[in-house]
């Protein structure tokens, strides 16, 4: 499963540098990298990379997401030339580390990495992916959703292919509600923070949900109320949290549940958070679809309480939702076979792969999956026996489009709770966090050779 919550280190100051520099000495008038291959046609067939599963060969694959470990199985099943080596190098930060300084290095670099969409970019501006238009990548629009697929793609050219993916959906623990009489769950963030007066006024030991504060989720909810507060066109990049509708929109409602602490100071992700769900003192979650198997694994007493709806919309009758957490994989720059990497790649998160990861627990990111009959009317008796992925797969076909993130993404994460986490603890109010944010990320990004506006 991937999990946003994971946010971590920035790649290198110097390896940033150089490619930046490289960047600039092959920029178009416009910005953008002609050496970064854009929209080039596919020069392999289908055919080579028939041939190259045949005469197969080894691909060293860096990933710690569990459902792959059977993909790999059933592809050297079928292809026994091919011996694909699965090694967990680390989550998240952990692996990205590790795939920095062996790019650094100019050893040790895996045939394909496992990467999140918020740090996708960071390693295209170093040039360490493999443009994946070659091999005809680009022909796949409409394989995928529309926010992961976005997410892989810059200036027409595919850097990775979509693993999974996180639209936001409503977790909420129905027994919960019903105790204090919400019998319907929230349609608007307004409903929702009159709910959260209703329940934490009738009980102060219960709150409708945590946050102390996370980067994911802070611009998972901007981009659902429609914000934008990244651009990016090459090397010229743009941070305006202060002056974007969309965040100052959240910014006031999500001030509301702070003054009123009508939110569980709890941490996402810690014991006290799956033992207040368990306790029934954490009575939602507005997180990625890919929360299922953590809630059946981690709140094993709430099977039957649960159930999921769309998430609250910032306009009433809206049908708006937005990612949280999700990955691709990619094929490194430095591979020495990358035909044979791009095979693994379609085969993985395409073909057979695509069908198995899903049947074990991963949320698709291809319309095909989400679009199957046996997907859409399987029940879960976690959820009632309701067909929760009905709701999930709606949220994925209603992303808001447009979203970007940062070329240096990992490092802004990286500072979120020293800037707009003060806001959760008393430290001024959360527009005035997500300035100081703003700031710090144009400070850095000037720092590391970025034309910030």
């Amino acid at each position: 499963m991937t999990i946003s919550r994971r946010r971590g280190v920035l790649l290198g100051a110097s390896v940033l540098a150089v490619a930046l520099a490289a960047t600039a000495c092959g920029s178009s008038s416009s910005g953008k990298s002609s050496s970064s291959g854009g929209a080039q046609s596919a020069t392999v067939s289908d055919a080579d990379l028939q041939a190259a599963l045949t005469a197969g060969g080894d691909l060293t694959v860096w990933s710690w997401e569990p459902t792959l470990k059977k993909v790999v199985e059933d592809f050297q099943a079928k292809y026994p030339k091919v011996h694909v080596n699965l090694v967990n190098a680390g989550t998240n930060k952990d692996e990205y580390t590790a795939l920095q300084n062996a790019v650094k290095a100019g050893k040790g670099v895996p045939d394909i990495a496992h990467i999140e969409y918020y740090a996708l970019p960071q390693f295209e501006l170093t040039k360490s992916l493999a443009n994946l238009n070659e091999f005809g990548a680009d022909k796949l629009d409409g394989t995928f959703t529309p926010g992961p697929w976005n997410a892989v793609k810059k200036d027409g050219a595919v850097y990775g292919m979509p693993m999974d993916s996180g639209p936001m959906a409503l977790f909420y623990n129905k027994d919960v509600f019903d105790k204090f009489g919400i019998t319907t769950p929230p349609a608007t963030w307004d409903e929702y923070i009159a709910d959260a007066k209703k329940i934490h006024q009738a009980d102060p030991s219960v709150y409708i949900g945590n946050d102390t504060g996370d980067a994911g989720f802070t611009t998972s909810m901007i981009w659902q109320a429609g914000g934008k507060p990244y651009t990016v066109d090459g090397t010229t990049v743009g941070v305006n949290f202060a002056g974007d509708a969309g965040t100052q929109k959240f910014a006031a409602a999500w001030q509301q549940l702070i003054d009123g602490k009508l939110l569980a100071p709890v941490t996402s992700w810690s014991d006290a958070w799956y033992q207040g769900m368990a306790a029934g003192k954490i009575a939602s979650l507005a997180i990625g679809a890919w929360m299922p198997a953590s809630l059946e694994s981690g709140v094993k007493s709430g099977s039957g309480q649960w159930r999921v709806a769309p998430m609250p919309q910032w306009t009433a009758g809206g049908k708006v939702s937005s990612e949280n957490g999700g990955s691709s994989l990619a094929v490194t720059q430095a591979s020495s076979n990358k035909k044979l990497a791009y095979a693994f790649l379609k085969y993985a998160t395409v073909d057979d792969g695509a069908q198995s990861r899903a049947d074990n627990g991963a949320f698709p990111a291809t319309t095909k999956q989400l679009n199957s009959p046996d997907f859409l009317n399987k029940t879960d008796a976690y959820f009632g026996d309701q067909k929760i992925n009905q709701v999930l797969a709606e949220s994925a076909a209603e992303v808001a489009p447009g979203w970007t993130y940062l070329p240096f993404q990992v490092y802004a994460n990286s500072v979120f709770n020293d800037t707009a986490g003060k806001a959760y603890v008393g430290g001024g109010t959360l527009a005035d966090g997500l300035k100081a944010w703003q700031d710090a990320s144009i400070k850095y990004g000037k720092d590391q050779g970025f034309t910030v506006k």
